[in-house]
């Protein structure tokens, strides 16, 4: 399962490699040079925090480091293990007919595979973002692995399908018995609200690649 400090460790072991401190890295990627201090990696109330995937992208940008290589890093093995392969399609065929089943689970025959860092759910995938509706959170071209089993609370990042076919990336605000009300990740978008019973499936988003 893929955990906060199997992330943390890995920015640490790209800075090693490249001759930088945790500091050393964030600077050189123009972020804060507190960005990955150790009490950055907590909340206040001592729960761990998830680096941003924005921070990530820009140290792989900085060291031209491969995404491949940082999810090695995540495994422990130096760069150079095999990271599990994931279906793979774009957010635009989410909504088409015979990609999931009824569960929401990723099924058939017609999906691509993207490598990505192994985690629990045996029925994670990757969706391609299409659009600059999620921006800037996520732009075009970025790739989420999202996960069907993991738990969800308010404040996470979701895809979410309608019985109408609609599949959308947004941000959980509040979810009762009857309704579920979405943030829009771009703020040129609209919020949105439905009740339950329009709702297919609802999944997590666990992370991103930028």
């Amino acid at each position: 399962m893929l955990t906060h400090s199997d992330i943390w460790r890995a920015i640490d072991r790209l800075a090693q490699e490249y001759g930088l401190s945790a500091s050393g890295l964030a600077r050189k990627a123009g972020l804060d040079p507190t960005t990955f201090n150790k009490s950055k990696r907590l909340t206040r109330d001592g729960k761990a925090r998830w680096p941003s995937t924005e921070s990530v992208a820009k140290i792989l940008d900085a060291t031209n480091a491969e995404l491949s290589e940082f999810m090695g890093y995540i495994q422990g093995d130096g760069g150079r293990g095999v990271i599990r392969n994931v279906p793979l399609i774009g957010l635009a065929q989410a909504g088409s007919q015979g990609f999931f089943d009824d569960a929401g689970y990723p099924t058939g025959g017609s999906w691509d595979e993207i490598p990505f860092p192994d985690v629990a759910d045996s029925n994670a995938y990757a969706l391609e973002i299409t659009g600059d509706s999620m921006e800037p959170v996520f732009r075009d071209g970025d790739m989420v692995l999202v996960s069907p089993q993991a738990n969800i609370r308010r404040g996470d990042r979701v895809i979410v399908k309608t019985r109408d076919g609609e599949v959308m990336a947004k941000q959980l605000r509040r979810r009762s018995a009857r309704k579920l009300e979405l943030q829009s990740l771009n703020p040129a978008y609209e919020d949105r609200t439905f009740e339950m019973e329009e709702i297919l499936w609802i999944h997590r988003i666990l992370w991103a690649s930028q």
